[in-house]
């Protein structure tokens, strides 16, 4: 093992840890502390169609300060093509505060129009200070993140995890942030990550002007071959420097940018120490494999697999 890997055990490196310090830091520095103590989310996880809390004078003002740079997400001004709907299932009080800190922070100037949606999380184009970027704002239902448990359960990097769904939903998100930092100090090519606060990450936007970046399933690959290669280096050095496993790898999670593939959705990558991590693996492996095929490429799984692994 070279004496670089000791950096990277399955805990997160003084480096990592610094870097999360000092983006959360950056969102938490008005945050006032008495009134997040309140019970001010008592009613966050219920259906809130009627939007009470935001007729209170303190939350009415904060609406007021930023309503204008949320109106790609409101379906108001020229982004009035966008449905509203999506507005009621993601921005409950708790998030609406997070993108408000955000917003306050620097790091959000404007919340554009949805690029994609999940069962975990809604993405959107947004506007910030230094361009554009891409804003991850994961869901704060409590069903949502039940079948994810698996891919943080045996993480030694998040041990001693509580079990209140909010605080499940910011481990996510900041195991996300934690995950690309590796992958990216290791050249691996995913978004990078800007700022992170509770439910909400900003990272780098993949696309233009018109709309992200397609998904690599949605189109005609010229020269499939060495594309195959270059995602299987990717898995080899996910696996060998980074000492991670992506464990949702497919054609669903990588973008097909500037004719290079880019991985995306690295939340549930989880480290080498993980009681499933070879069979993430190998998942991902063959997933790969399918792929290539589909796509003419003469390979088999095993020959694939040995190259990830030796």
């Amino acid at each position: 093992m070279s004496s670089d890997s000791s950096d990277l055990d399955a805990d997160p490196t003084e480096y990592e840890k610094q870097i999360e310090a000092e983006n959360i830091a950056l969102a938490e520095e008005k945050w006032d502390e008495h009134e997040a103590s309140k019970d001010l989310h008592s009613e966050m996880d219920k259906k809130q169609d009627s939007w009470v809390w935001m007729k209170e004078k303190k939350y009415a003002s904060m609406f007021k300060e930023i309503e204008h740079r949320l109106e790609g997400v409101l379906g108001t001004g020229k982004f009035e093509w966008v449905d509203r709907r999506v507005f009621d299932q993601v921005f409950d009080q708790r998030t609406l505060l997070a993108v408000y800190k955000l917003m306050q922070q620097g790091h959000i100037d404007t919340l554009d129009w949805p690029i994609a949606r999940g069962k975990e999380a809604h993405v959107f184009h947004a506007t910030t200070l230094n361009g554009v970027a891409a804003v991850k704002i994961f869901h704060t239902s409590n069903a949502v993140f039940k079948g994810l448990m698996q891919y943080i359960e045996g993480d030694p990097r998040f041990g001693g995890l509580r079990r209140r769904h909010h605080e499940l939903v910011n481990i996510w998100v900041r195991k996300e942030h934690r995950n690309m930092m590796r992958m990216s100090k290791h050249g691996l090519q995913v978004p990078e990550p800007h700022a992170l606060f509770r439910n909400v990450l900003v990272m780098d936007y993949l696309g233009d002007s018109e709309g992200p970046s397609p998904r690599l399933r949605d189109v005609v690959v010229e020269d499939p071959e060495p594309v195959f290669d270059e995602l299987l280096n990717w898995l080899r050095i996910c696996w060998q420097k980074a000492e991670l496993v992506h464990a949702d790898f497919s054609e669903y999670n990588i973008l097909w940018h500037q004719d290079e593939p880019r991985v995306i959705d690295v939340g549930q990558a989880v480290a080498k120490g993980h009681p499933n991590a070879e069979e993430f693996l190998v998942r991902d492996v063959t997933r790969l494999v399918e792929w290539a095929q589909k796509n003419g490429v003469d390979v088999d799984i095993a020959e694939a697999l040995a190259n990830v692994l030796y």
